[in-house]
């Protein structure tokens, strides 16, 4: 007989894992369910973790002690910074992984945390008893109880997969899909919703000519995603870049009419920002080419990923067509391209700490929110692993401010806008990311996540090295004094006018165009000062020092802004009865119930003179 638990996760995907790690280190005993302990942490789609705002997620995810930043590290094949020429808020890291080294490493980490459990069975159903969830009911059977249990149930609710006019039942290939939940929890009186995503062939990188495409090769000096240095690579494998035609376009068009997308058989919405080839060339017909990234498995395979050839195209057409993409003239494909619908329930259902409204003590976390993205769900996974165990102990949730991280205006966007198509995080998402940069998601995260208990003590002993390194070089450049003809070289490569007078090394380097680096080069004086800082160090000084004006601004704003968000809003509070408030106003407050009025400025349809008005019934 298994014995009860404090929580329970169902789902050991990016999100299933985190909620896993965060809710055992915390110090719950903890249950993680998967219908497949084979496929641990299996990247389902693309090999490669971060990107676009999603790379300041896992480090954010890292800060708070969660395990994707340092999984990513240990099978990254390659990493890059992205965004290096626009400015810091936009920097964004990004590894291309090895596929089985990253589900391996999860597994072995997973394994290797006290108080976490594994049962292999699918599960059908959660256990409610007095309106609250305490426990789920398995295929085999059983029933296991818990305090507080975590669906993360990915893309496998009532899954269907498409390959033309093919259909199979799944979440994945080669995996059965996860029946039953959505009809109990929609009898319970949740709304559920249908979402769709793709993922492209995979071919025999053997047979590929890659002398006919470009050549992305990763960062001379590749950094990481944890802020532990636990994991440096040692060696990368270039990725490349290749492009579809209009040759290409009109062999894919002769297929549409067995495509799933086109003839109605797909009826989930799918990602507005990561469509299908088929899409791309539906809705953007002025395009003659679309980029396509070719990005290998891993060390020990010859596999390759095709990025951006998502497709659900019957596979002989998928074939013809990748056939005309230069470098793909001999092709082989190991697996074509397929489609996946599934279910989702709209996240205006939950809490900001990601438990669902109307059944205390269950918790949603992943695509199961209607998101989409492997990081998207993890740091979905971290917070409802931690509130979910805190739950069990009587203890307030935490959650994040938009301006405090990305993770903040991730769950703020799904729990007060809701979702209608799968949710990506982009930059510009977040109104503070100068706040919210991927090199001080350790500063703004760690320090709680250690009073949390979370965040190990040799993270924090990290931060506070780095802090003091930070803080010792900015007093050193403050009082540094620059004669103009000792700055003259590095001002010349810098095309900036000269020094008249002396003046701090500081001033020398807020100046446009200026970097540490040549200062450093061309200053002796400077470069002593320096010396005993490491790079991390350097670049956050660099940053504080070049965009100090716009941080303060940022941070002002975040200040005044944030101050509707302590203005508590009755749980009682009958919006109907409040008749100054327009009907749209009191329709989507009644539904969505803020807790406060920031939440309430944040709901589409709630008007500034409906804030008005609650701030007048608030006494504000």
């Amino acid at each position: 007989m298994i014995q009860s638990y404090d929580v329970i996760v169902v789902g050991a995907g990016h999100a299933g894992n985190e909620a896993a790690a965060a809710a055992a280190n915390l110090g719950a005993s903890t249950l993680l369910v998967t219908m497949n302990m084979g496929v641990v942490g299996q990247m389902s789609c693309n090999p490669a973790m971060g990107g676009i705002a999603k790379g300041q997620i896992v480090r954010e995810v890292d800060a708070l002690g969660g395990y994707s930043g340092l999984v990513s590290d240990k099978s990254a094949i390659q990493f890059r910074m992205l965004n290096k020429s626009k400015g810091p808020a936009m920097w964004s890291p990004r590894t291309q992984n090895d596929r089985n080294l990253f589900a391996q490493t999860w597994r072995e980490m997973l394994e290797a945390t006290p108080n976490l459990d594994f049962w292999q069975d699918g599960v059908v159903g959660v256990v409610v008893e007095q309106g609250r969830c305490v426990g789920v009911r398995t295929n085999l059977g059983m029933t296991i109880r818990a305090k507080s249990v975590v669906l993360t149930n990915g893309t496998f609710l009532n899954g269907l997969m498409h390959i033309g006019e093919k259909q199979f039942g799944g979440g994945r290939a080669g995996e059965r899909a996860s029946m039953g939940i959505t009809e109990q929890l929609v009898e319970l009186g949740f709304d559920s919703g249908r979402m769709k995503t793709g993922t492209p062939p995979r071919v025999d990188g053997r047979s590929l000519q890659f002398d006919k495409m470009e050549e992305q090769p990763g960062d001379a000096s590749p950094g990481r995603f944890s802020y532990l240095p636990k994991h440096p690579i040692q060696r990368q494998i270039p990725c490349h870049i290749t492009y579809t035609s209009p040759e290409v376009h009109d062999l894919l068009r002769e297929g549409f009419d067995r495509s799933p997308m086109f003839n109605g058989r797909l009826r989930g919405l799918g990602p507005r920002y990561c469509p299908s080839i088929e899409d791309k060339i539906d809705r953007f017909a002025d395009k003659d080419r679309h980029q396509v990234f070719v990005e290998p498995e891993g060390w020990n395979t010859c596999e390759i990923y095709v990025n951006g050839f998502s497709t659900s195209l019957p596979e002989d057409v998928q074939l013809t067509a990748m056939r005309k993409i230069p470098g793909f003239a001999h092709a082989k494909m190991f697996r074509p391209g397929y489609a996946v619908e599934y279910d989702y329930f709209p996240p205006t259902q939950l809490q900001h700490s990601l438990e669902t409204r109307l059944v205390p003590g269950l918790y949603f976390a992943g695509q199961i929110n209607g998101t989409t993205g492997y990081e998207e769900a993890a740091c979905q996974g971290i917070m409802a692993g931690i509130n979910a165990a805190r739950s069990t102990w009587n203890k307030e949730p935490i959650t994040f401010s938009r301006s405090q991280a990305y993770i903040g205006v991730l769950i703020d966007d799904l729990v007060t806008k809701g979702t209608e198509e799968p949710y990506r995080m982009f930059t510009s998402r977040a109104e503070y990311r100068i706040l919210l940069r991927q090199d001080n998601a350790d500063e703004r995260l760690t320090p709680m996540a250690h009073d949390l208990g979370l965040a190990s003590d040799e993270r924090m002993q990290a931060l506070e090295k780095k802090l003091e390194g930070v803080s010792s070089l900015r007093k050193g450049l403050q009082k540094l004094s620059i004669p103009p003809a000792d700055a003259l070289p590095a001002l010349e490569e810098a095309q900036s006018s000269p020094l008249k007078h002396a003046v701090r090394a500081q001033e020398i380097l807020s100046r446009p165009h200026v970097h540490l680096s040549g200062m450093q080069e061309h200053i002796p004086s400077v470069q002593q000062v320096c010396a005993p800082h490491g790079p991390e160090v350097l670049e956050q000084v660099e940053i504080q020092v070049k965009y100090e004006g716009y941080i303060a601004k940022e941070q002002d704003m975040a200040d005044r802004l944030g101050k509707l968000d302590h203005l508590r809003i009755p749980a009682d509070l009958d919006f109907h009865k409040l008749t100054s408030l327009s009907y749209e106003g009191r329709q989507k407050l009644s539904d969505r119930k803020p807790n406060t009025l920031g939440e309430a400025s944040r709901i589409s349809g709630v008007s500034p003179s409906d804030l008005s008005v609650l701030m007048v019934y608030l006494g504000r």
